[in-house]
């Protein structure tokens, strides 16, 4: 995700400290992305760089340095918001090019490669299912967050069966058959028999 808006996203609610910029992340976030404060502040020099930020003084990065969002951070943190993400081109996802070697490596079943990966993803269903239970009615970021990522897992379940699906039926399925070379001879002219057999006409 871009932590970078997310910043902004924070700032455009009044000045903040980089700690507590920090803390509100991942509270927000239901603690499902962890977010250390040098990348807070690495982020936070380069939005003030750009003109999106402004800190309390020129000082170094501390805990009692604020930032506040600038005119033109929030015009950018407005656009981002309304900008679709590129869609254009699938993703280079880990899952799918696993699956796409393990057809080519010898002596692995990918049928096998693919059930590994299939309990792996069902196993985190269940445990975000089980946090959603206890935790979600509390906290709306955290729903929304375990929503979003039980319909990625499902899609990437089905995908698998999908995938060992058509995999099973390219086994069972007969190679394409070329036509048998004919046998019959070609047709004997009377211009080839006059060459062969010198007879004339």
């Amino acid at each position: 995700m871009s932590v970078r808006h997310a910043l902004l996203a924070l700032l455009s609610e009044g000045p903040k400290y980089g700690l507590q910029l920090r803390d509100e992340f991942v509270a927000r976030t239901g603690d499902v992305w962890p977010l250390n404060v040098g990348q807070v502040y690495t982020t936070l020099q380069r939005l003030e760089r750009d003109g999106l930020v402004e800190s309390d003084d020129a000082g170094e990065p501390g805990p009692q340095k604020g930032y506040r969002i600038t005119e033109a951070g929030a015009g950018e943190l407005a656009g981002w918001l309304r900008t679709p993400p590129d869609a254009g081109a699938p993703p280079r996802d880990e899952l799918v090019i696993k699956v796409l070697v393990a057809l080519r490596v010898p002596g692995t079943d990918p049928h096998e490669v693919i059930q590994v990966h299939r309990r792996h993803l069902v196993e985190l269903m269940q445990q975000w299912t089980r946090l959603k239970e206890d935790e979600a009615e509390r906290d709306l970021g955290l729903a929304l967050v375990l929503d979003a990522e039980l319909f990625r897992l499902d899609a990437a379940v089905r995908w698998l069966d999908a995938a060992d699906g058509r995999l099973k039926r390219a086994s069972v399925e007969p190679p394409p058959t070329t036509p048998a070379p004919s046998t019959t001879a070609p047709p004997t002219t009377p211009a080839r028999i006059r060459r062969t057999t010198g007879v004339r006409r």
